[in-house]
């Protein structure tokens, strides 16, 4: 029973983690008919040990249309040739995956711009106004 680690404080078991390997896609000569190379990995995040809810909202806010209704985060991977080479690269990306939803994002505290960038963006203003209304027509006197 073997862990992949995913953070300090989270790792996966690699027991939940369910491999499915179907006929890829695309270039591969007589061999992408003949060997089963892509790679449909399937985690159920909601078995997860101690997911908090802040963690599961983003985690399904960044799978996407990865992430089923049930909660079964499903990761198709066929890049490579090799159905070892896929298994990891899906492997990598669930744990990519994982770790961005793990990051929690500081809070925006507002800011008011500082006077001097007010200044300098009002002189920019009438600068620019200045210039256009001199392309308008001449006054006569």
């Amino acid at each position: 029973m073997a862990r992949i680690p995913v953070t300090a404080s989270l790792s996966i078991d690699e027991d939940d983690l369910t491999f499915r390997f179907v006929l890829a896609s695309g270039p591969g000569g007589q061999n992408v008919n003949k060997v089963s190379t892509a790679v449909e990995l399937r985690f159920d995040a909601t078995r997860m040990e101690e997911p908090s809810a802040g963690f599961l909202r983003r985690l399904r806010t960044e799978a996407g249309q990865r992430m089923t209704q049930d909660g079964v985060i499903v990761i198709f991977a066929q890049a490579y040739r090799s159905q070892i080479r896929n298994k990891e690269d899906a492997i990598e990306r669930l744990v990519a995956l994982l770790t961005k939803a793990a990051e929690v994002q500081r809070k925006r505290r507002p800011t008011r711009p500082t006077l001097g960038s007010q200044k300098r963006r009002l002189e920019g203003k009438a600068l620019r106004s200045g210039v256009k209304r001199m392309r308008g027509k001449p006054i006569d006197s």
